[in-house]
Protein backbone atom coordinates (compact mmCIF):
# COMPACT_ATOMS: atom_id res chain seq x y z
CA UNK A 1 0.00 0.00 0.00
CA UNK A 2 1.54 3.34 -1.22
CA UNK A 3 1.81 6.30 1.01
CA UNK A 4 -0.25 9.59 -0.38
CA UNK A 5 2.22 12.03 -1.83
CA UNK A 6 2.16 15.51 -1.28
CA UNK A 7 2.75 18.27 -3.23
CA UNK A 8 4.58 21.37 -2.86
CA UNK A 9 1.96 23.31 -3.21
CA UNK A 10 -0.12 21.79 -0.35
CA UNK A 11 3.29 22.27 1.66
CA UNK A 12 3.83 25.94 1.18
CA UNK A 13 0.22 26.69 1.91
CA UNK A 14 0.47 26.75 5.35
CA UNK A 15 3.60 28.40 5.35
CA UNK A 16 2.07 31.36 3.41
CA UNK A 17 -0.61 31.54 5.67
CA UNK A 18 1.72 31.54 8.63
CA UNK A 19 3.93 34.40 7.26
CA UNK A 20 0.47 36.45 6.04
CA UNK A 21 -0.82 36.41 9.44
CA UNK A 22 2.71 37.16 10.38
CA UNK A 23 3.33 40.28 8.65
CA UNK A 24 -0.44 41.34 9.21
CA UNK A 25 0.28 41.46 13.17
CA UNK A 26 2.93 43.59 12.58
CA UNK A 27 1.46 45.80 10.75
CA UNK A 28 -1.25 46.26 13.01
CA UNK A 29 1.68 46.88 16.11
CA UNK A 30 3.05 49.29 13.75
CA UNK A 31 -0.13 51.26 12.46
CA UNK A 32 -1.85 52.82 15.00
CA UNK A 33 -5.66 51.84 15.44
CA UNK A 34 -8.48 53.43 15.64
CA UNK A 35 -8.42 54.19 19.53
CA UNK A 36 -4.85 55.52 19.40
CA UNK A 37 -6.22 57.93 16.09
CA UNK A 38 -9.22 59.37 17.71
CA UNK A 39 -7.36 60.39 20.63
CA UNK A 40 -4.71 61.26 19.27
CA UNK A 41 -5.55 63.65 16.46
CA UNK A 42 -6.73 66.39 19.56
CA UNK A 43 -4.20 65.24 21.22
CA UNK A 44 -1.69 66.43 18.25
CA UNK A 45 -3.68 69.56 17.63
CA UNK A 46 -3.34 70.53 21.43
CA UNK A 47 0.11 70.39 21.62
CA UNK A 48 1.03 72.19 18.36
CA UNK A 49 -1.65 74.89 19.17
CA UNK A 50 -1.82 75.49 22.71
CA UNK A 51 1.41 73.70 24.59
CA UNK A 52 4.29 74.52 22.13
CA UNK A 53 3.04 78.32 22.13
CA UNK A 54 2.65 78.62 26.27
CA UNK A 55 5.88 77.01 25.96
CA UNK A 56 7.27 80.01 23.97
CA UNK A 57 5.63 82.30 26.27
CA UNK A 58 6.56 80.75 29.36
CA UNK A 59 10.21 81.37 28.04
CA UNK A 60 9.61 84.84 27.10
CA UNK A 61 8.46 85.87 30.34
CA UNK A 62 11.69 85.13 32.19
CA UNK A 63 13.38 87.08 29.70
CA UNK A 64 14.06 91.41 30.01
CA UNK A 65 12.44 93.73 27.67
CA UNK A 66 14.44 95.69 24.94
CA UNK A 67 14.12 98.25 22.06
CA UNK A 68 14.67 95.80 18.79
CA UNK A 69 13.20 92.89 17.61
CA UNK A 70 12.52 90.89 18.83
CA UNK A 71 11.31 93.07 22.06
CA UNK A 72 13.31 90.83 24.82
CA UNK A 73 16.38 89.36 25.29
CA UNK A 74 17.82 86.37 25.06
CA UNK A 75 17.31 83.18 27.74
CA UNK A 76 19.92 81.17 26.53
CA UNK A 77 23.32 82.65 25.79
CA UNK A 78 26.96 81.12 24.62
CA UNK A 79 30.22 82.93 25.27
CA UNK A 80 33.62 81.41 25.35
CA UNK A 81 32.19 77.87 24.59
CA UNK A 82 29.90 78.10 28.27
CA UNK A 83 26.16 78.01 27.54
CA UNK A 84 23.94 80.62 30.26
CA UNK A 85 20.77 81.20 31.23
CA UNK A 86 19.88 83.96 32.47
CA UNK A 87 16.07 83.89 33.75
CA UNK A 88 14.70 87.05 35.10
CA UNK A 89 11.97 86.39 37.42
CA UNK A 90 11.34 89.96 38.45
CA UNK A 91 8.27 90.16 36.62
CA UNK A 92 6.66 87.79 38.65
CA UNK A 93 7.69 89.30 41.79
CA UNK A 94 6.27 92.87 40.24
CA UNK A 95 2.75 90.86 39.55
CA UNK A 96 2.59 90.26 43.45
CA UNK A 97 3.77 93.34 44.98
CA UNK A 98 2.12 95.70 42.36
CA UNK A 99 -1.56 96.68 43.32
CA UNK A 100 -2.65 97.75 39.78
CA UNK A 101 -2.40 93.63 38.35
CA UNK A 102 -3.47 92.22 41.95
CA UNK A 103 -6.59 94.46 41.59
CA UNK A 104 -7.10 93.70 37.83
CA UNK A 105 -6.70 89.52 38.53
CA UNK A 106 -9.27 90.33 41.29
CA UNK A 107 -12.02 92.31 39.04
CA UNK A 108 -11.85 89.39 36.03
CA UNK A 109 -12.07 86.69 38.59
CA UNK A 110 -15.52 88.63 40.29
CA UNK A 111 -16.57 89.74 36.60
CA UNK A 112 -16.27 85.94 35.03
CA UNK A 113 -17.49 84.64 38.75
CA UNK A 114 -20.61 86.73 38.18
CA UNK A 115 -21.29 86.04 34.63
CA UNK A 116 -20.95 82.41 35.13
CA UNK A 117 -23.57 82.80 37.77
CA UNK A 118 -25.81 84.85 35.65
CA UNK A 119 -25.33 82.10 32.93
CA UNK A 120 -26.70 79.92 34.95
CA UNK A 121 -29.38 81.57 36.27
CA UNK A 122 -30.87 81.73 32.56
CA UNK A 123 -28.99 78.99 31.37
CA UNK A 124 -30.85 76.24 33.37
CA UNK A 125 -34.12 76.93 33.13
CA UNK A 126 -33.80 77.20 29.01
CA UNK A 127 -31.69 73.97 29.13
CA UNK A 128 -34.75 72.05 31.36
CA UNK A 129 -37.13 73.62 29.25
CA UNK A 130 -35.82 71.76 25.98
CA UNK A 131 -35.16 68.74 27.56
CA UNK A 132 -38.83 68.52 28.25
CA UNK A 133 -40.22 69.40 25.14
CA UNK A 134 -41.37 66.50 22.55
CA UNK A 135 -38.30 65.31 20.34
CA UNK A 136 -39.25 66.89 17.31
CA UNK A 137 -39.06 70.35 18.97
CA UNK A 138 -35.80 69.80 20.65
CA UNK A 139 -33.71 69.68 17.54
CA UNK A 140 -35.69 73.45 16.67
CA UNK A 141 -34.86 74.82 20.03
CA UNK A 142 -31.35 73.84 20.36
CA UNK A 143 -30.53 75.22 16.86
CA UNK A 144 -32.09 78.34 18.62
CA UNK A 145 -29.33 78.29 21.10
CA UNK A 146 -26.61 77.35 18.91
CA UNK A 147 -27.69 80.26 16.26
CA UNK A 148 -25.45 83.02 17.79
CA UNK A 149 -22.74 80.40 16.35
CA UNK A 150 -23.18 81.25 12.79
CA UNK A 151 -22.78 85.08 13.21
CA UNK A 152 -18.78 86.45 13.88
CA UNK A 153 -18.16 86.75 17.68
CA UNK A 154 -17.27 90.41 16.74
CA UNK A 155 -19.91 91.75 14.86
CA UNK A 156 -22.60 90.10 17.93
CA UNK A 157 -20.47 92.38 20.36
CA UNK A 158 -21.20 95.53 18.26
CA UNK A 159 -24.47 95.13 17.50
CA UNK A 160 -25.34 95.36 21.67
CA UNK A 161 -23.52 99.00 21.17
CA UNK A 162 -26.08 99.93 19.34
CA UNK A 163 -28.74 98.72 22.12
CA UNK A 164 -27.12 99.56 25.25
CA UNK A 165 -25.56 103.24 24.46
CA UNK A 166 -27.61 106.03 25.49
CA UNK A 167 -29.54 107.00 22.43
CA UNK A 168 -29.76 103.07 21.35
CA UNK A 169 -32.61 100.83 20.87
CA UNK A 170 -33.37 99.50 24.63
CA UNK A 171 -33.22 103.23 26.22
CA UNK A 172 -35.76 104.70 23.10
CA UNK A 173 -38.05 101.72 24.06
CA UNK A 174 -37.99 102.53 27.79
CA UNK A 175 -38.85 105.96 27.43
CA UNK A 176 -41.30 104.99 24.79
CA UNK A 177 -43.20 102.82 26.46
CA UNK A 178 -42.80 105.21 29.96
CA UNK A 179 -40.64 103.26 32.39
CA UNK A 180 -37.73 105.86 32.25
CA UNK A 181 -37.52 109.49 31.86
CA UNK A 182 -33.56 109.67 31.24
CA UNK A 183 -31.39 107.23 29.56
CA UNK A 184 -30.02 104.70 31.57
CA UNK A 185 -26.24 105.11 31.73
CA UNK A 186 -25.32 100.73 30.38
CA UNK A 187 -22.43 101.50 27.15
CA UNK A 188 -19.32 102.39 29.04
CA UNK A 189 -20.03 100.27 32.42
CA UNK A 190 -19.41 97.22 34.08
CA UNK A 191 -23.11 96.61 34.06
CA UNK A 192 -22.73 96.30 30.04
CA UNK A 193 -19.67 93.92 30.18
CA UNK A 194 -21.99 91.63 32.16
CA UNK A 195 -24.62 91.57 29.36
CA UNK A 196 -22.55 91.20 27.15
CA UNK A 197 -20.50 88.44 28.09
CA UNK A 198 -23.78 86.79 29.11
CA UNK A 199 -25.43 87.27 26.12
CA UNK A 200 -22.11 86.03 24.61
CA UNK A 201 -21.32 82.58 26.51
CA UNK A 202 -25.08 81.59 28.15
CA UNK A 203 -24.53 78.93 25.42
CA UNK A 204 -21.86 77.32 26.46
CA UNK A 205 -23.80 76.91 30.17
CA UNK A 206 -26.92 75.46 28.10
CA UNK A 207 -25.17 72.76 26.00
CA UNK A 208 -24.05 70.79 28.80
CA UNK A 209 -26.84 71.26 31.11
CA UNK A 210 -29.41 70.08 28.25
CA UNK A 211 -26.91 67.04 27.66
CA UNK A 212 -27.46 66.19 31.33
CA UNK A 213 -31.23 67.22 31.74
CA UNK A 214 -31.95 64.82 28.43
CA UNK A 215 -30.98 61.90 29.68
CA UNK A 216 -31.96 62.08 33.45
CA UNK A 217 -34.46 59.05 34.14
CA UNK A 218 -38.02 60.25 34.29
CA UNK A 219 -38.70 57.17 36.42
CA UNK A 220 -37.22 58.49 39.59
CA UNK A 221 -39.37 61.99 39.30
CA UNK A 222 -42.67 59.78 39.28
CA UNK A 223 -41.40 57.75 41.84
CA UNK A 224 -41.10 60.69 43.80
CA UNK A 225 -44.21 62.19 43.07
CA UNK A 226 -46.08 58.70 43.93
CA UNK A 227 -44.30 58.85 47.62
CA UNK A 228 -45.92 62.38 48.12
CA UNK A 229 -42.75 64.59 47.25
CA UNK A 230 -43.54 68.13 46.33
CA UNK A 231 -41.92 69.32 42.48
CA UNK A 232 -39.60 71.48 44.35
CA UNK A 233 -38.52 69.00 46.58
CA UNK A 234 -38.33 66.66 43.64
CA UNK A 235 -36.52 69.21 41.89
CA UNK A 236 -33.83 70.24 44.53
CA UNK A 237 -33.28 66.27 45.60
CA UNK A 238 -33.50 64.50 42.63
CA UNK A 239 -33.39 66.58 39.21
CA UNK A 240 -30.26 69.54 40.91
CA UNK A 241 -28.13 66.35 42.08
CA UNK A 242 -28.03 64.34 39.23
CA UNK A 243 -27.26 67.79 36.93
CA UNK A 244 -24.27 68.54 38.85
CA UNK A 245 -21.88 67.74 36.28
CA UNK A 246 -23.42 69.71 33.95
CA UNK A 247 -23.83 72.22 36.07
CA UNK A 248 -19.76 71.70 36.64
CA UNK A 249 -18.72 71.35 32.80
CA UNK A 250 -21.21 74.31 32.05
CA UNK A 251 -19.76 76.91 34.46
CA UNK A 252 -16.12 75.59 33.37
CA UNK A 253 -17.10 76.67 30.05
CA UNK A 254 -18.06 79.88 30.88
CA UNK A 255 -15.67 80.84 33.42
CA UNK A 256 -12.47 80.04 32.08
CA UNK A 257 -12.56 82.35 28.64
CA UNK A 258 -14.75 84.97 30.44
CA UNK A 259 -11.66 85.80 32.89
CA UNK A 260 -9.65 86.94 30.01
CA UNK A 261 -12.11 88.53 27.79
CA UNK A 262 -10.69 91.26 25.86
CA UNK A 263 -13.06 92.22 23.31
CA UNK A 264 -16.20 92.69 25.43
CA UNK A 265 -14.58 94.95 27.48
CA UNK A 266 -12.68 96.81 25.27
CA UNK A 267 -16.09 97.48 23.32
CA UNK A 268 -18.40 97.62 25.57
CA UNK A 269 -16.67 98.90 29.29
CA UNK A 270 -15.36 102.08 30.22
CA UNK A 271 -11.75 103.17 30.57
CA UNK A 272 -11.43 101.91 34.32
CA UNK A 273 -13.32 98.74 33.75
CA UNK A 274 -10.55 96.24 34.82
CA UNK A 275 -9.64 92.64 33.48
CA UNK A 276 -7.02 90.69 32.90
CA UNK A 277 -7.41 90.77 28.48
CA UNK A 278 -7.15 94.18 28.30
CA UNK A 279 -3.72 94.21 30.41
CA UNK A 280 -2.02 91.89 28.52
CA UNK A 281 -3.04 93.57 25.41
CA UNK A 282 -1.40 97.44 26.39
CA UNK A 283 1.51 95.07 27.60
CA UNK A 284 1.83 93.46 24.12
CA UNK A 285 0.82 95.75 21.63
CA UNK A 286 1.16 99.05 23.40
CA UNK A 287 3.74 99.04 26.02
CA UNK A 288 5.61 96.41 23.85
CA UNK A 289 6.63 94.67 27.58
CA UNK A 290 6.65 91.23 25.99
CA UNK A 291 8.09 89.24 29.43
CA UNK A 292 5.80 91.09 31.61
CA UNK A 293 2.65 90.55 28.95
CA UNK A 294 3.86 87.16 29.26
CA UNK A 295 4.54 86.81 33.01
CA UNK A 296 0.55 88.11 32.89
CA UNK A 297 -0.61 85.23 30.69
CA UNK A 298 1.81 82.69 32.41
CA UNK A 299 0.28 83.81 35.38
CA UNK A 300 -3.57 83.71 34.30
CA UNK A 301 -2.86 80.32 32.66
CA UNK A 302 -2.19 78.72 36.43
CA UNK A 303 -4.41 80.71 38.08
CA UNK A 304 -7.34 79.13 35.38
CA UNK A 305 -5.16 75.90 36.24
CA UNK A 306 -6.90 75.11 39.98
CA UNK A 307 -10.83 74.80 39.31
CA UNK A 308 -9.96 72.55 36.63
CA UNK A 309 -7.80 70.44 38.80
CA UNK A 310 -10.51 70.94 41.67
CA UNK A 311 -12.85 69.50 39.08
CA UNK A 312 -10.90 66.81 37.87
CA UNK A 313 -10.30 65.51 41.68
CA UNK A 314 -13.54 65.51 42.49
CA UNK A 315 -14.62 63.67 39.31
CA UNK A 316 -11.66 60.84 39.73
CA UNK A 317 -13.24 60.32 43.57
CA UNK A 318 -16.97 60.14 42.07
CA UNK A 319 -15.51 57.43 40.02
CA UNK A 320 -13.79 55.65 42.35
CA UNK A 321 -16.85 55.75 44.63
CA UNK A 322 -19.09 54.50 42.18
CA UNK A 323 -17.10 51.38 41.87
Amino acid sequence: MSNPTTSPAALGAPSGSRLFGSLKRRLSMLLPSGRTTVIGVPFLWLTLFFAVPFVLVLKISFTDSRLGIPPYTDLLSAKDGVLHVVMQLGHYAFLLQDDLYVATYISSLKMAAVSTFCCLLIGYPVAYYIARSEPAKRNLLMMGVMLPFWTSFLIRVYAWIGILKDDGLLNHTLMAIGMIHSPLRLYHTDIGVYIGMVYSYLPFMVMPLYAHLVKLDLTLLEAAYDLGCKPWTAFTRITLPLSKNGIIAGSLLVFIPAVGEYVIPELLGGADTLMIGRVMWNEFFNDMDWPMASAVTVAMVLLLLVPMAVFQYYQVKELEGAK
